[in-house]
């Protein structure tokens, strides 16, 4: 899901109330929200447009959302909760940003995203679509409209509302799916990784020997491995992080797989299908992981061989993705996204 970008913290004073917080509450002392998940992987939302209700600043380039407040928030017990933490802000108020508009000029809005441990992240791809349903919300974007461009740590992201996949579908009146294109991929050990299947070696707690991993690149590091069954992905212990050799230089998301073969869908494609759990740096295991279930799937891919199927359904604990290697290099994520809760949080409760 993510990759942590290097970045300065701002220190903060724990007995007094953030700036960020104070600058754009909608109270004394409260801050707006709003809660969303992608297949459970969960996000706290904050709209920090400048005179917005609950913008977290007057000025998103003074007020920055710093790391304890994102800390804060995520915390599952005294916060909010959450696997992350996402603000609207425009591209243009971001440094980031001026790479974005200058790819493309309708980027307007940028995901702004950090992990639970405050770190300052690439994007999330299971992000990406809660973040386009709150745009949506908002009324800042219509899918009648057609594809919404937004701006990622990673590039543009280009999201489109698509129909859900009968073998996906729940019966839930709010069942909506975003398909978003999550830009290039690659193999960073090449065609000698691609060749062996493999350039990593990954020990896993609950596991009795390393096994042979494969590193792959989607905008964020992941290194998948292959487990003989589901009763070992049952038994492998995710509370702890993965050890991976040789170690990544900033860090790398792990997914274990167990592939599941192959059927034909209703219009004839050739559909892989696979189940995946993930632990991911920078927050621990997560219910789903957007851009893991990429790498999940063009792990599997890769090992199958030329003839393999360009289209996978990926199973993680908190529901079904489905993932389309497309024609020009990219590779393409669709999943729901549900915005569950809107809350005004206590800076004093948070703070305390």
């Amino acid at each position: 899901m993510t990759s942590t970008v290097p970045t300065a913290d701002r220190a903060t004073d724990p007995g007094s109330v953030s700036p960020v917080l104070a600058a754009g509450s909608v109270g004394p002392a409260t801050l707006h929200v709003t809660k969303g998940h992608g297949t459970q992987n969960d996000f706290v939302v904050l709209d920090g447009r400048p005179g917005a209700a609950g913008a977290v600043g007057a000025d998103p380039l003074v007020a920055d959302l710093d790391a304890d407040l994102v800390r804060a928030l995520a915390d599952r017990r005294a916060g909010v909760g959450g696997d992350g933490v996402i603000r609207l802000i425009a591209s243009a108020d971001l440094p980031e940003g001026a790479s974005v508009l200058a790819e493309e000029p309708a980027a307007a809005w940028f995901m702004d995203y950090r992990n639970a441990d405050g770190s300052v992240a690439e994007m999330c791809g299971n992000g990406v679509r809660v973040f386009a349903a709150y745009l949506r919300r908002l009324g800042l974007w219509d899918p009648a409209d057609g594809e919404l461009a937004l701006g990622t740590r990673a590039g543009v992201r280009r999201v489109r509302e698509v129909a859900v996949p009968v073998e996906a579908q729940t019966g839930h009146a709010d069942d909506i799916w975003y398909a978003v294109d999550m830009g290039p991929w690659c193999l960073p050990g090449g065609a000698e990784a691609a060749a062996a299947g493999a350039d990593a070696e990954v020990l896993v707690a609950g596991l009795d020997v390393p096994r042979a991993a494969l590193s792959v690149d989607v905008g964020n590091p992941h290194t998948v491995l292959a487990l003989a069954g589901e009763a070992e992905l049952a038994r492998a212990d995710l509370t702890r992080a993965p050890d991976v050799q040789p170690v990544p230089p900033h860090g790398t998301n792990v997914e274990l797989v167990v592939p599941l073969g192959e059927a034909t869908a209703a219009d004839g494609t050739i559909v892989g299908h696979v189940r995946m759990r993930v632990h991911e740096r920078g927050v621990g295991e997560t219910r789903s992981c957007g851009t893991g279930a990429c790498a999940a799937a063009l792990a599997v891919r890769a090992w199958a061989g030329p003839q393999a199927p360009d289209v996978w359904l990926v199973e993680v604990p908190g529901g079904t993705v489905r993932v389309s290697v497309l024609p020009d290099g990219h590779v393409e994520l669709a999943g729901p996204a549900v915005l569950v809760a809107d809350a005004d949080v206590s800076v004093a409760a948070l703070t305390s």
